[in-house]
């Protein structure tokens, strides 16, 4: 044989079967370019060197992940649609003579090209795009733009590295179907369709009541630490259940159909009723792989869109003023004695040296401690709590105790309470406590008189990830009595004395920057504790800290769109593909319509009654998916400090709206498709 002979194969065996092929080498083109341009971002000296560069490419480290996992199981997904049409091709080859070791070389040629095709043109195109890529993260966190143009060999050798083991592992595949099967199996490939299914109820039971445990996790999960823990498990749960009551389901409304005789017994029904029934299950895992594409796409864009866009309002729940301070202490009474005034005063001082004075003061003292609540009462001792559950997490408080009097002067109230009596309020929970008391096991019992509804000084719980109870009470010495000597593992004390002193200046950055060092500086110099009496101090500027908020939230922004772009590209190929290998499929069934009088209006009547009864189920179920999963996100998103539920409402309603007009385009088109096939035109 000529040297030539099996490339010349595989080429005219790619061009010839184009219009399969195309999307599919596009789809690798696509996914080769995103991985390059998230690996040159990870590994980018511009993004390393802003603020939070660490955290934007450890986002974009994460990213690559994801990428190359999920491209590898999508090629995977795409090939055997190519390989189950060429297999008719292959046998014929078979037949006349070329054995299964000749078959292979065409494979490997096929292979070779496909990858070099797809590296090569993903590459380029990466590497052109890549400038555009870090300039559009740099906008997003409202960085500096540097317009130097650089090419990554790093992120080439990687993103080579990768696919190439992808490809490698795709031809593997298609070697080993032809390999064990023969060529009157090869040959029939295409003919061998599924036997018509029966409807299996209990699969399609077992389904339902998959979606049903997800869905209601996803509603009746009150904690935001509960919500992150079963997460992972009621999307499992969704996944399986939407496969299992897509493939059953499908199958079942397609019998219903049947026995409906004034639907069934119609020209533009019978035909694409039937067709259905004969391939519905396969069908069924197509629509239920598409499902939860959409789904992830629109969880995906809704949450990191509402994240990036509420990052203002998760900044100042965290940081309540410009500057905001903390100190320790060993004893309750040093927190109210002349040692705090003389920080006060100290703070005033060089407040006051940058022209400025503290406004909207919020200061109070607290202790806080880690507890289980366990109906009304309050375990504070570890060495009591044997063993974590799943309920055991969901209970998990940071309690802070707070004296009515500092809660007073914060909130403009003038509350009192009786020796006993105390106030409540939970931050970052919507769990209303029933109780008449609450007690600690190893410290006082309190009347709660009521269940307050705001309370201004929440910055230090939320730095929490576990959700907050503050105890308002009448005296912080005596409420603590009993837990303010209990210690963990280790020996540290577990209760936290602490005075909070935040304000507000009013100064430019730059001055609040300077003035923030000026603090840092005076009260940790080596002689701090000793003049003032605490044995531990922190600060925090809101405008120092505004970049890493801008780096996390607007990184997971910008992985957000360009993961969504990934699994929407994924979602087309398979719409494309389920019409187009259909297609090839009723092309005998609709050519023998035809000769008995079909005509082709008729044709388009039945193929448009087909997808629309099917092809808007995909559409149907993510939104479903998207309803129940709203509030189960919503407490996730409460772990960011994200408490606008307008916003993330809104935010998700637009995301399912663009979505389903993106949907119903690509339904045009790939209906066209499928109709330029069956109707008998020829590429």
């Amino acid at each position: 044989m000529k040297a030539g002979f099996y490339p010349k194969l595989a080429f005219d065996g790619i061009r010839k079967n184009r219009r399969m092929y195309l999307p599919y080498i596009l789809t690798c083109i696509g996914m080769v370019m995103m991985y390059y341009i998230i690996v040159f971002l990870q590994n980018n000296d511009a993004i390393r060197s802003m603020r939070g560069g660490e955290t934007i490419q450890g986002m974009m480290e994460l990213g690559t992940w994801v990428i190359a996992i999920f491209a590898c199981i999508f090629l995977f997904y795409t090939n055997s649609f190519l390989i189950r049409r060429r297999k008719k091709e292959f046998g014929l080859y078979n037949i006349l003579g070329m054995g299964k070791g000749n078959i292979g070389f065409i494979l490997f040629w096929e292979a070779l090209i496909i990858s070099a095709i797809s590296l090569g043109a993903g590459l380029f195109a990466g590497i052109v795009f890549s400038k555009l890529a870090e300039l559009g993260l740099v906008n997003v966190l409202s960085g500096s733009v540097n317009y130097s143009f650089s090419v990554s060999p790093a992120a080439i050798a990687m993103t080579v590295m990768v696919f190439g083991v992808i490809f490698l592992l795709l031809f593997l595949n298609s070697l080993r179907q032809v390999k064990f099967a023969n060529a009157i199996s090869l040959l029939r490939s295409e003919n061998v369709g599924e036997k018509p299914p029966k409807g299996n109820w209990l699969v399609g039971i077992l389904g339902v009541l998959m979606l049903g445990a997800a869905y209601g996790l996803a509603v009746t999960i009150q904690n935001p630490v509960s919500a992150l823990l079963v997460f992972f498990l009621a999307v499992v749960l969704v996944i399986l259940g939407t496969y299992l009551v897509m493939i059953a389901g499908s199958v079942l409304f397609c019998r219903i159909l049947q026995k409906r005789k004034n639907y069934y017994y119609k020209a533009n029904h019978f035909v694409s009723v039937s067709s259905m029934v004969y391939r519905m299950k396969r069908n069924g895992a197509g629509l239920a792989s598409i499902c939860i594409l959409a789904t992830m796409v629109l969880v995906m864009i809704s949450s990191t869109t509402s994240l990036y866009a509420g990052e203002e309002d998760s900044i100042n729940a965290r940081y309540p003023r410009e500057i905001n301070t903390s100190f320790q202490w060993n004893d309750v009474e040093e927190m109210t004695g002349e040692a705090v005034g003389a920080i006060r005063n100290e703070m005033l001082r060089i407040v006051r040296s940058y022209d400025a004075d503290p406004a909207n003061i919020h200061e109070y003292r607290s202790a806080s401690v880690a507890g289980l609540l366990m109906e009304d009462t309050v375990e504070t001792d570890v060495s009591k709590i044997e063993q974590f559950h799943l309920d055991t997490y969901s209970n998990v408080y940071q309690i802070y105790i707070i004296p009515i009097e500092d809660y007073n002067a914060l909130m403009g109230t003038d509350e009192t309470l009786e020796e006993d009596e105390a106030l409540l309020y939970f931050y970052r929970d919507s769990y209303r406590y029933e109780k008449d008391t609450l007690s600690f096991r190893n410290g006082r019992s309190f009347r709660i008189k009521k269940v307050v509804d705001d309370f201004a000084g929440s910055g230090e719980a939320a730095m929490a990830i576990v959700p907050t109870i503050v105890i308002f009470v009448p005296d912080l010495k005596t409420a603590i009595e009993g837990i303010d000597e209990l210690a963990d593992y280790n020996g540290n004390r577990m209760v936290t004395l602490r005075w909070s002193y935040n304000f507000d200046t009013g100064l430019e950055r730059k001055d609040q920057d300077a003035l923030y060092a000026a603090i840092r500086e005076n009260f940790r110099a080596p002689d701090a504790n000793e003049t003032y009496g605490y044995y531990a101090f922190s600060v925090q500027g809101r405008e120092m800290e505004r970049e890493d908020f801008y780096s996390i939230f607007g990184s997971l922004f910008y992985l957000g769109i360009v993961l969504s772009a990934v699994f929407i590209l994924a979602a087309v190929l398979i719409i494309y593909y389920k019409q187009i290998s259909e297609g090839y499929e009723d092309q005998a069934r609709f050519e023998i319509m035809q000769k008995i009088g079909m005509t082709k209006r008729e044709i388009r009547k039945s193929i448009n009654s087909q997808l629309l009864t099917v092809f808007f189920l995909p559409l149907v179920g993510a939104g479903m998916h998207l309803a129940f999963a709203f509030p189960i996100i919503r407490k996730l998103l409460l772990l960011f400090n994200l408490n606008n539920v307008v916003l993330f409402a809104v935010t998700t309603v637009i995301s399912f709206v663009v979505f389903a007009l993106f949907y119903c385009l690509v339904y045009r088109i790939t209906s066209n498709a499928y109709y330029n096939i069956v109707s008998g035109a020829r590429e």
